[in-house]
């Protein structure tokens, strides 16, 4: 009995929540070493359905690194990056859009629809929702079919939230002559929140969010407002390869998303922990 009582607490604790973002747009971005542990990923999808049970309006975004890199290898082209971004020429971009559309984005989908939800893919084989132009180097080094987002086609992404369908978009965009471009996942994600004025956008990360000391775990700072985040960078708390990640979390701030969250995604149902418990799991940037 008192098992079943602490679960009933649980519910109480997340109805307040669940009233709160009921009907709000979250943007979720999956991608990395999450994409390669089935655990986690069913977890995670699994989240994602709960949400849209009870009321609220996730879209989930998604890259592929690991896993183009790996399909590459086995084609015989070497992967290239120059600031991160990955070099992508003819060849390689058709592995990344058999990877990204062809399997992954089919594969996620399918997982959300086996666990009870309803998603749509939403790519370049089917509807194609992000839009861009090629990506400069600002050194005028040669990307090749990198692209950058322009414009989000939010009708379409709302009009399956509105019917209780979860959107999956992969990171690859159209430009005006139907041209395909490779996008990082992260600022695909972030384009996606901009357009919809998503009430939050989740990093699904390999961290569990952002920490005094980057070495222990137990030095999470659970929240923090966009200037206290700023501040951090300044002083050299945030450091490393967290300090783009905030920054991406800060500018998306600056256009309209009012929340940002770093997760880490390898937790247990960490996407519900986060959103519907008064402590949460992971670091929420507030403007």
């Amino acid at each position: 009995m008192n098992q079943a009582i602490a679960k009933a607490d649980t519910l109480i604790e997340a109805m307040g929540w669940i009233r709160r973002f009921r009907g709000k747009t979250t943007v979720i971005k999956l991608g990395g070493s999450l994409l390669e542990d089935r655990v986690a990923l069913h977890h995670l999808l699994l989240d994602v359905v709960f949400m849209e049970t009870v009321g609220l309006r996730p879209i989930v975004v998604h890259g592929g690194g690991k896993a183009i890199t790996q399909a590459m290898a086995d084609a015989g082209i070497e992967a290239e990056f120059i600031r991160g971004r990955r070099v992508t020429d003819a060849k390689s971009l058709e592995v990344v859009e058999q990877v990204l559309a062809g399997e992954l984005n089919v594969e996620i989908t399918q997982m959300m629809e086996k666990l009870g939800g309803r998603a749509m893919n939403l790519s370049p084989r089917t509807t194609c929702v992000l839009h861009g132009e090629p990506l400069l180097d600002p050194d005028g080094a040669d990307l090749g079919f990198v692209g950058n987002v322009t414009s989000v086609d939010r009708d379409v992404i709302e009009g399956l939230a509105y019917t209780d369908q979860v959107p999956v978009i992969p990171s690859l965009c159209y430009d005006d002559n139907n041209q395909l471009y490779n996008v990082n996942a992260d600022t695909a994600a972030m384009a996606v929140a901009q357009s919809l004025g998503a009430d939050k956008l989740v990093f699904l990360s390999d961290v569990n969010g952002v920490r005094r000391d980057e070495q222990d775990p137990q030095s999470i700072i659970p929240a923090m407002s966009a200037d206290t985040a700023r501040q951090l960078i300044a002083d050299g708390v945030i450091r490393g390869g967290m300090i783009p990640k905030v920054e991406a979390c800060l500018d998306t701030l600056n256009r309209g998303v009012q929340k940002v969250h770093i997760i880490d995604g390898r937790l247990r149902h960490s996407l519900l922990l986060e959103i519907f418990t008064t402590d949460g799991v992971g670091t929420e940037i507030h403007a």
